[in-house]
């Protein structure tokens, strides 16, 4: 078994951990990093393995450092099935609709270095 770290790790945002488990890709929560506009971005669009190569996605819980990159997952080829607790699945939804609200805001607003 090999672990690969992304995000969270040296960091408390952005959770990703790919486990490769004989021939398979287990992806443990896919975390949408928050912070600085400019290192967000960037780091939310560099995914550091091929979604399509991924088997199945496990969301430990609806927070979005742990599951608001899901759509950009998706976006990018993920095809497989996601697991996940029946309350995660209930919340997962509407913390998505509105992390997507908050964004669409926020790239209205002007860039502050």
């Amino acid at each position: 078994m090999k672990i690969h770290f992304s995000g969270a790790a040296h960091e408390v945002t952005g959770s990703k951990h790919l486990l490769e488990i004989n021939g398979k890709f287990i992806l443990l929560d896919c975390g949408l990093f928050q912070g600085k506009r400019k290192e967000a971005d960037k780091k939310n669009r560099e995914l550091p393995f091929n979604p399509e190569k991924i088997d199945v996605v496990v969301v430990s819980h609806a927070h979005l450092d742990h599951c608001g990159n899901l759509p950009y997952l998706t976006k990018h080829g993920y095809k497989g099935k996601m697991y996940m607790s029946h309350q995660t699945s209930d919340i997962v939804p509407i913390m998505l609709a509105d992390s997507a609200y908050i964004q669409e805001m926020d790239a209205n607003l002007p860039l502050v270095i």
